[in-house]
């Protein structure tokens, strides 16, 4: 089982990165930084509603700075869904921001509210950090998903990724309700071959949420990565690849009992072909950032020599023996879309996951 024993540090964002954020129309100016949030004057531990400790604190302001705060983070929701147009958002509120302490970024949750239909939404206020940036960025290019994000200076503000929680998915989902279970057997083989092209790691239930998407015969399912902290850092192989952790095993264990070697084969190489169809569709703009990356220190030197050894000896091919940066994994990861290895994965048909 893969084990992270040590909190990842943070990486200022660089010139580099910094000027495809520009290019790219990401980095743009905001009315509120990260560490303004930081002048909150109390706080008080956040519980869901069945009393149990979320692991949040709800945040509390001055009078004199209240006011400022709640119409800058209305502006930057703004900018975040329609481009700035305050006016449309007359009708929307701040109704909490919370403030999380154990996670890398250490996030702010702010919670908007709709006063007409009581409706509400999330977005968050981050410490820039180069390596999630690159993540998210990679996601957005390269998955199904989309990533909506902004950055200025030190300051990273994201777009809440709805679904549910990957541990409430496993607890309250699965074992309840009536679906196929190779549907989502199937959506997890395509998660994980994701992941391991992209170097997303620590993909745990508590990292990803999933997507119940209802058809007129069926229930299909998407698993979307929320946490890109652990992009291209760690030097174990298996951080890379969700099927090697516990939490995910009752899903896993789906695997177990409804797909064969063969299905499992079938769907990582579905995976890979659109993934290589989602490079050639990056174009120039995945390039540019592939350029960037190749050039930055994201992770130690120890972990780049252990995971280049360890996806050698996966692809069995040495090409990756000449990477010096973990941004030059990444390129070659996706060089090998076009390299499909038929080995033993060990993945979701076999026991020998976990």
């Amino acid at each position: 089982m893969p084990r992270i024993r040590f909190k990842k540090p943070s990486y200022p964002v660089s010139d580099s990165l910094r000027k495809y954020l520009l290019e790219t129309g990401r980095e743009r100016e905001v009315p509120i930084s990260y560490n303004e949030l930081l002048r909150y004057s109390s706080s008080v531990p956040l519980f869901d509603n069945k009393g149990t400790d979320t692991y949040w604190e709800t945040v509390l302001y001055n009078q004199s700075d209240r006011a400022f705060i709640h119409d800058s983070l209305i502006m930057i929701y703004a900018q975040l869904k329609v481009a700035g147009d305050v006016k449309s958002f007359e009708h929307l509120f701040i109704d909490r921001i919370d403030y999380c302490l154990y996670a890398n970024t250490h996030p702010f949750r702010v919670r908007v509210v709709n006063r007409l239909n009581d409706l509400f939404d999330y977005f968050y206020v981050k410490q820039a950090d180069m390596s999630r940036i690159y993540g998210m960025e990679l996601e957005h290019l390269l998955s199904p998903n989309k990533i909506n994000y902004i950055v200025k200076g030190t300051t990273v503000i994201e777009e809440h990724i709805q679904g549910i929680p990957g541990g409430a998915f496993i607890k309250h989902f699965l074992p309840s309700q009536e679906y196929n279970p190779l549907r989502v057997a199937k959506e997890f083989v395509k998660f994980n071959e994701r992941s391991l092209v992209q170097l997303q790691g620590d993909m745990r239930n508590d990292n990803f949420v999933v997507e119940v998407i209802p058809d007129f015969d069926d229930l299909y399912f998407r698993l979307r990565a929320t946490d890109f902290d652990q992009h291209c850092y760690e030097g174990d192989l298996k951080i890379y690849m969700p099927q090697y952790f516990i939490e995910n095993n009752p899903i896993i264990n789906l695997g177990f009992k409804s797909m064969s070697p063969i299905l499992e084969l079938q769907y990582q190489k579905e995976e890979r072909t659109r993934l290589q169809i989602r490079v050639q569709a990056a174009g120039r703009q995945l390039d540019n950032l592939i350029e960037a990356m190749r050039k930055e220190e994201l992770s130690k030197e120890e972990n780049i020599l252990s995971l280049r050894s360890g996806l050698a000896s996966l692809y069995q091919d040495d090409k990756f023996l000449e990477a010096q940066t973990m941004g030059e994994l990444v390129a070659t990861s996706l060089q090998m879309l076009e390299k499909y290895p038929v080995r033993k994965r060990n993945g979701l048909a076999t026991k020998e996951v976990c």
